[in-house]
């Protein structure tokens, strides 16, 4: 069986996901950072950080909510009309370069 890209990905959400415009674009940017706080609160629970942050030990693991964090930014990318996989290559390739530098 082969495995699936960010684009296979991408396109099933896409048949799934049929909002457009700016007001949908400015919602789902806040949708990420508020994703990204809870991945954050939900790994600093887990790791004892916040051990009296019982609504983040309650709620989703920090991987599940890794989860949430790229199905938000797939349908950035999605309504924007990005490609992921040609955006993840060009930012592994900065990296690369990068590390050959130091």
């Amino acid at each position: 069986m082969k495995s699936k890209t960010i684009s296979d990905y991408q396109k099933e959400l896409r048949q799934i996901d049929k909002k457009k415009g700016d007001d949908y674009t400015s919602m789902l940017l806040l949708a990420i950072v508020e994703e990204v706080g809870e991945m954050a609160r939900a790994y600093l629970a887990m790791k004892g950080r916040k051990p009296r942050n019982k609504r983040a030990q309650q709620d989703e693991s920090y991987k599940q909510e890794m989860g949430d964090v790229i199905v938000a930014i797939m349908k950035l990318a999605n309504l924007r009309d990005i490609n992921l996989d040609e955006r993840i290559r060009y930012t592994l390739q900065k990296i690369r370069k990068k590390r050959q530098v130091i």
